[in-house]
């Protein structure tokens, strides 16, 4: 490996690199999906519902076994490390975590409790985990707030700014954020990603965002890719992505009534990385 790759792998704090997934030994999922997230970075994971999101942070975070679902072929490289075999815990451990989607509180817990259950696979002691505590209120004020109670009771948008603190509570280098806006207000989703964003600049915790709101998605993040069916059908700058007539037809609120698909689109050239 020469200078120039060596740099590159260390820029890269994620690479998936040409996976298929399948379930329950028949299904197949995911064709041959590759993406990579730069450290630092916020990249977004783009496409309709059913298109694959879910199941791509899920092959990452190794959380498909509980689904009876497994990658087959390709490799994930978490710091040009193979992680496919690791538990979740031991990903967690080593800064990879995921925010699933529809929050998953522990209802019966406070919203402090809840937020302290992120800290349990860490052995660095109490008053870093009471200043990573700190460190979460600091973003979340309204947590700070409503600390004393029953994260049930709370509304989704505090909900959803629990999970990703009790996220921050693992010292993650990276947050894998499943459909954050799912649920929420306009205005409690632009305050949402504002955090995100915070979190990402300041703390330099990298995001690998998937989402069906692409106008928000893009609008926060750096680079994009669009699954439909199982596959990357287009990538790029997410700057040069709201701009591409394609994709404001089908992602951003114009599309005509007679396309069915994105490839359909004459613009449109697939890249076909799941036969190279």
């Amino acid at each position: 490996m020469n200078q120039t790759t060596d740099q590159a792998a260390a820029d890269t704090i994620l690479s998936v690199n040409n996976i298929e997934v399948i379930y329950n030994h028949v299904i197949l999922v995911l064709k041959g999906v590759s993406l990579d997230v730069p450290r630092g970075g916020i990249v977004a994971l783009l496409g309709a519902n059913g298109a694959g999101k879910t199941t791509t942070l899920k092959a990452i975070s190794n959380l498909l076994r509980a689904e009876r679902g497994e990658v087959t072929k390709g490799a994930i490289l978490f710091e040009g490390n193979e992680v496919t075999d690791l538990t979740p815990n031991d990903l967690v451990t080593r800064g990879c975590i995921q925010v699933m989607e529809g929050r998953h509180c522990f209802e019966h817990l406070t919203v402090e409790e809840n937020l302290m259950t992120g800290a349990y696979t860490r052995r660095d002691g109490a008053a870093a985990v009471k200043a990573d505590l700190e460190l979460v209120y600091s973003y979340f004020p309204r947590l700070r707030e409503r600390r004393k109670s029953l994260a049930g009771y709370t509304s989704g948008g505090e909900q959803q700014m629990v999970a990703i603190g009790r996220a921050l509570m693992s010292k993650p280098k990276m947050i894998l954020l499943d459909e954050p806006s799912m649920g929420l207000a306009p205005q409690l989703v632009e305050e949402i990603f504002e955090i995100v964003r915070k979190l990402n600049e300041q703390e330099g915790v990298s995001i690998l965002l998937a989402e069906q709101n692409t106008n928000i998605a893009l609008k926060y993040s750096n680079y994009g890719y669009i699954l439909e069916s199982g596959r990357v059908v287009l990538d790029g700058d997410a700057a040069e992505l709201r701009e591409n007539e394609d994709v404001k037809e089908f992602y951003l609120g114009v599309a005509g009534a007679d396309r069915k698909s994105f490839r359909d689109v004459k613009h449109y050239k697939r890249r076909k990385r799941w036969l190279a």
